[in-house]
């Protein structure tokens, strides 16, 4: 495997594309392209978590995926460090959107560089995100057609296209955020916690109407959206799963293949909910865990690696027992 770091800003060393590229064998598929996936951490958008990267990177690997994890533009550039919650947040104008998602097009578009000498299939590259890379992911599949991209990157919407999109417990829907947002002034830590999130991402506590829609991606699926993996939670205590149902909803009226999964239990950022992410028992949960499975199968539908019916053994032997019968 090849793993390397990119710097996607040469104002921001923590922007950076971090590559989980196969080795090409020929025992396996002998020089020929294979899929892949740019993975987009979650962290409030506060920082880029580890518990949704590198062992996430690893999951698809073991599928046969080249993965890519982007660590996009956040409020704090060091570690897990968290806001004080007691007191509004500062704004810091170049942390907001659209960095984000242009980071994301930044790396479709260094991958597609790379395509062949990473033995990557330009056409069979998808993106993934949790909570707020959930976010992240899914506002660039539902905009990559749009001249905040297409114009910012001087590429077109077919370059900058990703071929599906998977997303776990994401923010999809900014004007649902505001209601539920300012319901839970019951529950100051979590107001506090969402208001600096939107701080850090949007500028201000309470997008008006137009920014909600502008970082929504609820009002930007169209008819040449990709197809959509959704799961969160019935019990995510952070992001409501109506988030992810509405996205679920847009996507069905506008005829674009997707398949959501609501688990009916599970706190909010669980990953891949084993032991390998978990920092607590309470992150372990077997059932939601099952998501990766559903994944496997859900992608191979449509991204199968490129494989021969037989093995050149199982070949082999269907020539001798030709020969013998002959």
């Amino acid at each position: 495997m090849k793993v390397e770091q990119y710097n996607l800003d040469e104002d921001n060393p923590n922007v950076t594309l971090t590559t989980y590229v196969l080795d090409d064998s020929p025992e396996t598929l002998k020089g020929k392209p294979r899929p892949a996936i740019i993975i987009c951490p979650g962290g409030g958008f506060f920082s880029c978590t580890d518990r949704e990267a590198e062992p996430v990177a690893m999951y698809f690997a073991s599928m046969g995926y080249h993965s890519f994890v982007l660590r996009y533009t956040t409020y704090f550039s060091h570690g897990l460090e968290m806001p004080d919650l007691s007191k509004p947040l500062p704004l810091k104008k170049e942390t907001i959107y659209p960095k984000q998602i242009r980071q994301l097009g930044q790396a479709m578009l260094l991958i597609k560089r790379n395509a062949e000498k990473w033995h990557v299939n330009p056409d069979q590259i998808g993106v993934c995100g949790f909570s707020a890379g959930g976010h992240v992911a899914s506002l660039y599949a539902t905009r990559y057609n749009e001249a905040v991209l297409t114009d910012y990157l001087n590429a077109s919407s077919e370059q900058l296209r990703p071929a599906f999109a998977i997303i776990g417990y994401a923010l999809t829907d900014y004007h649902l955020l505001d209601q539920q947002l300012r319901a839970k002034k019951d529950s100051p830590g979590e107001y506090a916690f969402m208001k600096a999130s939107n701080v850090a991402y949007a500028g201000v506590e309470f997008p008006d109407k137009e920014l909600e829609s502008e970082i929504s991606p609820v009002d930007h699926v169209d008819s040449e959206t990709p197809p959509f993996f959704i799961w969160t939670t019935a019990t995510d205590p952070l992001i409501s799963p109506l988030s992810s149902l509405h996205m679920a909803s847009c996507l069905a009226e506008n005829k674009i293949p997707y398949e959501i999964h609501v688990f009916g239990e599970g706190t909010h950022g669980l990953s891949l909910a084993t032991q390998a992410v978990a920092d607590s028992k309470s992150q372990i949960e077997p059932i939601v865990g099952q998501w990766t499975t559903l994944c496997t199968k859900w992608l191979e539908k449509r991204f199968a690696l490129d494989l021969p019916a037989k093995s050149p053994f199982e070949e082999m032997k269907d020539k001798e027992e030709s020969n013998a019968k002959n």
